[in-house]
């Protein structure tokens, strides 16, 4: 993510931005900007990436589930009470898939057209353990649109700005509705290319990451 703070402040209609740096190249584990409902007002927060449910007994069931699947999402115990009120949207201006072939896994980066910021379907949860508490989330997947199913299979649910509204308000709970949301992005919208292999290493973070290369 490195949108300036000034238009992710407008696009998400939020009061402030938390304190982060550009970032090219997002780990599980690490801290993600989400925006969510409290109070019935938005709030961009930061959240760990890879969600522990709040029954969870230790912190390492996060690094399993980084993507909830869009097609099991309402129904499996790990997902469905966040899923029903604690749902989110993620940041992004871009996002890495692999592409197997015969040299290895080539990433690919995906984007919109317009090259601007967009929203990713996510759930949060609040976790207490007894010395410690963590807020953290997951990214919901869906099948692959046809930008990007020649790279692979599946895709985060990239939500629609007009429908931001919809999947943030916590009063609305009704399965159907919600997975109605859940649904590929039109292909049309969006543009890829490949990029260095660099960001196979989480410590590889720069504007290096996203340069279109040659394969």
């Amino acid at each position: 993510m490195h949108t300036v703070p000034e238009d992710l402040r407008e696009h998400f209609g939020v009061d402030a931005v938390p304190e982060a740096g550009a970032s090219y190249n997002v780990a599980p584990s690490q801290k993600i900007p989400a925006v969510r409902v409290a109070d019935r007002h938005r709030e961009m927060v930061p959240l760990r990436w890879g969600l522990i449910p709040s029954w969870a007994k230790e912190t390492k069931v996060g690094y399993r589930m980084i993507n909830a699947r869009a097609e099991t999402v309402a129904d499996k115990p790990a997902y469905r009470a966040a899923f029903r009120r604690r749902r989110c949207l993620i940041p992004a201006d871009g996002f890495y898939e692999w592409q197997q072939s015969g040299a290895g896994k080539q990433p690919w980066y995906f984007r919109m057209k317009h090259h601007g910021v967009f929203a990713f379907a996510g759930l949060w949860e609040h976790w207490q353990g007894k010395d410690e508490v963590i807020e953290s989330c997951s990214i919901i997947v869906t099948g692959a649109n046809d930008t990007v199913r020649p790279v692979h299979e599946r895709m985060p649910v990239i939500i629609d700005p007009s429908d931001y509204e919809q999947w943030l308000d916590p009063r609305i709970q009704q399965a159907d509705s919600l997975k109605a949301l859940l649904r590929p992005y039109p292909a049309d919208a969006m543009s890829a290319y490949p990029v260095s292999k660099r960001v196979n290493s989480p410590a590889n973070n720069d504007a290096d990451c996203i340069a279109a290369v040659d394969v």
